[in-house]
């Protein structure tokens, strides 16, 4: 096992295209790390640097006490599981497993106890003598798992291994993954563009973005997932770490008889002293325009959370999903969508301007199923005003965003 160490990381392609900027992350002895983000993000392009099956523009990588920018793939002692599971079919199991480890000349009895002890901890010991193509998915994964820990590496590089299987296979292979780690205790560097797959894995979960030529930097924020979920550094990390997405609204705050409210469209919520306590510099915003941050699980219907007239959103709604236990209910909310810096960059690329986003902003909320809400219908939403988020709309970031300060409560 080994501490991974990027510092000042950067990838420009010959074109001039810059793909990775300024990443600076350690990756500790033991730790599940998972990069997620959304697709052109860098993260892969990350993860093959630290495989060293990309070149280093700038920056440096370390893997334990070497520094390998300039050490090739094979020499890195790392080994990884790609999204393609990339088997012989001519081989069975047992070979594709050994297969690395012949190359390396080892020692056949060492051999067979390496592949036999990786089979028994991944469940395919009666696998061993089937061809790839009499396994299914979920096995053929396995098998990819398994000619990766029978070399015994620093560490396990992962890129998007889940992502051909089909959901239920996924979930018990997620599963089987975490299992697999508590196990084998090695530092694991795991790419994703599923949120939750990165939230149930990894120990940190690192969220990137796209660089762009006015933000050339890709890591958005690094913390263990309940962090990015209750306490987001910027709106990007707030929109992309959770699902649904966060609401996010245009909006102010008005004081009233030592009471804050939070005002936005037609709507006129008292806010709960915890969230203002877990915003500090937030009375700077005093009657000035912030983005506030809703998570749809942060509502109930007023027949269950019982009524509160200073904390009901009353909405018309447009779909309901009723998902057995809960259900999503969408709607708008008549003030237009927040423009955030990416999507300010894109109208610009684009030609557009805000208007063309419309004058309305899509709400979800999550609820309990116990009482029925019809499309069509009007809804009295609760909301549980001591989960609200600020952030400020000039530059996305949290308001008092401090590291590692986060509540469930």
């Amino acid at each position: 096992m080994a501490e991974i160490v990027l510092e000042t990381l950067g990838k420009i392609y010959p074109d001039g295209t810059r793909a990775v900027g300024d990443v600076n992350l350690t990756i500790e002895d033991g730790e599940f790390l998972v990069l997620v983000g959304p697709s052109g993000c860098g993260k892969s392009t990350v993860l093959r640097m630290i495989a060293g099956l990309e070149e280093i523009s700038e920056g440096t990588i370390h893997i334990g006490e070497m520094l390998v920018n300039d050490v090739p793939a094979k020499d890195r002692d790392i080994a990884m599981v790609f999204q393609n599971y990339a088997l012989y079919p001519h081989m069975s199991v047992f070979d594709n497993m050994a297969f690395g480890l012949r190359l390396r000349k080892m020692d056949k009895e060492e051999i067979r106890r390496r592949v036999e002890e990786a089979a028994a901890v991944l469940e395919i010991s009666e696998f061993l003598k089937r061809k790839p193509k009499a396994l299914s998915g979920g096995q053929r994964q396995r098998v990819a798992m398994g000619r990766a820990i029978v070399r015994e590496p620093k560490a396990f590089l992962m890129d998007e291994p889940l992502s051909n299987l089909d959901a239920k296979l996924r979930v018990q292979m997620r599963t089987e993954l975490g299992r697999l780690h508590a196990r084998l205790k090695t530092t694991t560097v795991y790419v994703t563009h599923d949120q939750v797959e990165a939230m149930t894995l990894g120990h940190r979960v690192a969220v990137l973005k796209a660089v762009t030529a006015k933000r050339p930097d890709n890591l958005q924020q690094v913390a263990p997932p309940s962090e990015l979920f209750y306490n987001p550094a910027n709106l990007f990390v707030a929109g992309f770490i959770g699902s649904p997405a966060m609401n996010m609204v245009n909006g102010h705050l008005e004081g009233s008889d030592g009471r804050v409210f939070a005002v936005f469209g037609p709507h006129r919520l008292k806010v709960d002293p915890k969230a203002l306590e877990r915003h500090p510099g937030l009375d700077g915003f005093m009657g000035r325009e912030l983005v506030i941050g809703i998570r749809p699980g942060d509502f109930e219907d007023h027949r269950i959370a019982g009524e509160d007239a200073e904390r009901i959103m009353e909405v018309s709604v447009d779909v309901t999903e009723v998902l057995g236990s809960e259900t999503f209910v969408h709607y708008m909310v008549p003030i237009p969508p927040v423009i955030t810096p990416e999507i300010e960059e894109l109208l610009a690329d684009s030609g557009s301007d805000s208007s063309s986003l419309g004058h309305e902003t899509k709400f979800s909320s999550r609820v309990s199923s116990d009482v029925a809400i019809p499309a069509g219908s009007r809804a009295r939403l609760v909301v549980d005003t001591a989960k609200f988020h600020f952030f400020d709309p000039e530059t996305g970031k949290r308001i008092g965003y401090r590291r590692g300060a986060f509540s469930a409560a």
